[in-house]
């Protein structure tokens, strides 16, 4: 389980266009990496906007703004263009990211037991270094939470 003041892990995935992504090219800015379980869902939806309107404010603290979900690049973009979502969204298919950020887990879905992403949240330093770390995150008013957290 990763802790405050871990490196955190270099994940590489392609992103909502298809290309490339690798978390180390980021480094020497602030990074709010967001898992969320589904595209264009009711949860994930809210979290996605209020990033989306609360971007400005993140830029201006030198923050970029990231998500992964385990949807495919194809799911990504149209939930990136149906919301006019201004940062990267990442397809974490594999769940690659998911696992090494600790956040494939077993979820309890209408009394059943399945793998799903716990909706989390990474800050990670300008050194690649874990800052905070929010788990079991609620999706409204998070991203002010982690904003003001900032």
């Amino acid at each position: 389980m990763l802790q405050v003041g871990d490196q955190a892990p270099d994940i590489e995935l392609r992103t909502d266009s298809g290309e490339p992504f690798r978390l180390r090219g980021l480094k020497g800015k602030r990074v709010v990496l967001y898992f969320y379980p589904k595209a264009d869902t009711p949860g994930c939806t809210t979290e996605a906007c209020e990033f989306r309107d609360h971007l400005k404010q993140f830029t201006k603290k030198g923050a970029a703004v990231v998500g992964i979900s385990p949807d495919k690049p194809a799911a990504q973009a149209k939930f990136k263009t149906k919301y006019d979502l201004p940062f990267t969204l990442l397809a974490d298919e594999e769940k690659a990211a998911a696992q090494a950020f600790g956040v494939w887990k077993e979820k309890n879905m209408y009394g059943k037991k399945v793998m799903g992403i716990e909706r989390s949240t990474f800050v990670i330093g300008p050194d690649g270094k874990i800052e905070k770390i929010y788990g079991k995150v609620k999706a409204q008013g998070h991203a002010a939470e982690v904003l003001n957290a900032l």
